[in-house]
C-alpha cells in the first residue's frame, strides 16, 4: 500500500496553480492542504496551527520562525521549501538545530525581476507614470524626462538578479557599476562589462541605484540618511529585494529634500504598504505590489521546481535532493 503524506501549500503563487499538481502528487500518495489565505502571507499563530499536521510545507513570505519550526517538528513536519529566493523569514540557525531542512528555489527569475526593475527605471526616466495618470483627466502634460543612454546606474548585489540588470543596462547605453559582499569571478564582470567598487563609491558614482541583494541581518536599513547623503544630487533609487534593506522614513526626507530625485519600490519595510506611510505623498515614486517574479512562467518554472523538490523530500517523485539548493 502507497504511503499517505500531506503537504502544507501556504504559498500563494502555488495555492493558484495547485490544480495542475492534485493528480500528479495523489499518485505518489500526497494529499494537498491549501488553507485559504486572505493576504500575502499566513500569521506566526496560524503557521503554528497548521504545520504539526503536515510532512512537508511549501511556503512563501509566511513567518518560519524559531517557534513555527519547533511547532512543525513536534508534529511530523520533516522538511520545509521556501518558494523563491529569499530566505530572510525562516530562523535558519533554529531549523538547523531542530535538524528541520530548508529547500529554496534560486534563480528562477532573475530576468523576470530584472525586467521589473528596468521597468522603474523607464517609467520614472520619462514619467510614463505621470502622463498616463494626466492624459486619464483629460490633461495633456508634456513631461521633461532624462535619456538613459550616457547614464551611470549602480547595481547593489550582483547574483542573478544583478548580472541580468546589468546587462539590460548595457542594452540601453549605460556604464555599470556593481557593488557586492563578495568578489564576484572577473570572467564574469569582464563579460557583463560591470566595474565592481565598494558600497561607498557606488553611491557616489551611479545616477540610477538598483537594488538586488538578499536580505540579511547586516544590510537592514543598508540605505538610511547617510547612504542617500552620499547619492548623487537627484538619483534615482530602484528596490526590487526587500522592503527593509531601505529607510522609508530617511527615503521620504530625502525625496522631500531633493537628494533623492525618484524611488521604484517593488518591496517595503511593511507590506502592503499602509496608507499612513509619507511615500505615497511623492508622485516621483512608482510603487509595486512585491511582484517581480509575477510573470506566468517565472511562477511555472518555480511552482514546478518547489513540488519537485517536496517530492524529493518524500523520497519519492524521479528527482535527488543534491540536485537542489538547501538553505538550513
Amino acid at each position: 500500500m502507497t504511503e499517505k503524506y500531506t503537504l502544507l501549500v501556504t504559498c500563494g503563487h502555488l495555492q493558484r496553480h495547485i490544480g495542475c499538481f492534485r493528480e500528479e502528487l495523489m499518485g505518489h500518495g500526497v494529499e494537498c492542504w491549501v488553507p485559504q489565505l486572505a493576504g500575502q502571507q499566513f500569521t506566526e499563530a496560524e503557521m503554528i496551527q497548521m504545520v504539526p499536521g503536515a510532512d512537508i510545507l511549501i511556503a512563501g513570505d509566511d513567518p518560519l520562525g524559531a517557534n513555527v519550526l519547533s511547532a512543525g517538528r513536534a508534529g511530523k513536519l520533516s522538511g520545509i521549501v521556501r518558494w523563491g529566493i529569499g530566505t530572510d523569514n525562516v530562523d535558519k540557525s533554529a531549523a538547523s538545530a531542530l535538524g528541520l531542512p530548508v529547500y529554496n528555489t534560486p534563480g528562477m527569475f532573475s530576468n523576470e525581476v530584472a525586467d521589473l526593475a528596468m521597468g522603474h527605471v523607464l517609467n520614472l526616466a520619462r514619467h510614463i507614470h505621470k502622463m498616463d495618470r494626466d492624459v486619464r483627466r483629460g490633461e495633456w502634460t508634456r513631461y521633461e524626462g532624462t535619456s538613459l543612454s550616457g547614464k551611470t546606474v549602480g547595481i547593489v548585489g550582483l547574483g542573478g538578479i544583478g548580472q541580468e540588470v546589468a546587462r539590460r543596462a548595457r542594452a540601453f547605453g549605460m556604464t555599470v557599476l556593481g557593488s557586492d559582499v563578495v568578489s564576484i569571478d572577473p570572467a564574469v564582470l569582464s563579460r557583463l562589462e560591470i566595474d565592481q567598487r565598494p558600497f561607498d563609491a557606488l553611491l557616489a558614482g551611479a545616477d540610477i541605484v538598483i537594488i538586488a541583494c538578499n536580505l540579511t541581518p547586516d544590510n537592514r536599513h543598508l540605505f538610511n540618511a547617510a547612504a542617500f547623503a552620499r547619492m548623487r544630487q537627484g538619483a534615482m533609487l530602484v528596490n526590487v529585494a526587500r522592503g527593509p534593506i531601505v529607510d522609508e522614513d530617511a527615503l521620504a526626507d530625502a525625496l522631500e529634500s531633493g537628494q533623492v530625485g525618484a524611488a521604484g519600490l517593488d518591496v517595503f519595510e511593511e507590506e502592503p504598504l499602509p496608507m499612513s506611510s509619507r511615500l505615497r505623498a511623492f508622485d516621483n515614486c512608482l510603487f509595486g505590489t512585491h511582484s517581480g517574479s509575477s510573470t506566468s512562467q517565472g511562477i511555472g518554472r518555480t511552482n514546478r521546481k518547489s513540488v519537485d523538490i517536496a517530492l524529493a523530500m518524500l523520497g519519492i517523485g524521479s528527482g535527488s535532493l543534491a540536485e537542489y539548493h538547501r538553505v538550513a
